[in-house]
């Protein structure tokens, strides 16, 4: 019998929070990440699935940050209890809030899982181009890399760094939003 293909499932957090906003869904904290990874996987075996996002920290005397961090605290807990591993990058105010250090802890877990062989298809939900080359590089050691974008706005760079591409509509993600 030939062995189940082990998927690893990476979601760049930020990224796929902003499409679907951008996609006016609402009801975001009932979206269940299980489902979706199963969708994503199909039959084939989900070794590692991990959840990449800036840390939230709170600020004195400011009343949004606290929030804020609160609720990424209870997202964060419910994702983990789903079975989702999930990885810190930085928050840094600089003119507004930019996430630092996610991409490189992408890029590193794309890369070691690689080297180390751990799986055989990297599922990866992400349209950011800065981690081409970790997908090049795993693609050049016989991975499979299997872009999940969003119809509304592909990342026409990763599409080509990819094997298989799968471009997300709106009424695709509405099935695993509960309201």
């Amino acid at each position: 019998m030939q062995p189940k293909e082990r998927i690893f499932l990476i979601i760049d957090g930020s990224n796929f929070y902003h499409r679907l906003k951008e996609l006016d869904l609402s009801h975001l904290l009932t979206f269940d990440y299980v489902r979706f990874a199963n969708f994503l996987a199909g039959k084939r075996k989900i070794i590692s699935k991990k959840y990449y996002i800036g840390a939230i920290r709170e600020e004195t005397n400011n009343k949004k940050s606290k929030i804020l961090r609160r609720n990424q605290r209870i997202f964060v807990g419910k994702i983990k209890n789903q079975g989702w591993h999930v990885v810190f990058g930085a928050m840094l105010k600089n003119g507004g809030y930019h996430e630092k250090g996610v991409d490189v802890h992408i890029a590193v877990d794309i890369l070691i899982g690689a080297y180390e062989n751990l799986y055989d298809t990297l599922i990866i939900v992400s349209s950011d181009t800065d981690l081409i080359p970790a997908l090049a590089k795993a693609r050049l050691m016989h991975k499979r890399v299997e872009y999940i974008g969003f119809s509304h706005k592909p990342s026409h760079a990763i599409i080509e760094y990819s094997d298989v591409r799968r471009l997300l509509t709106k009424e695709d993600l509405e099935q695993f939003i509960s309201t």
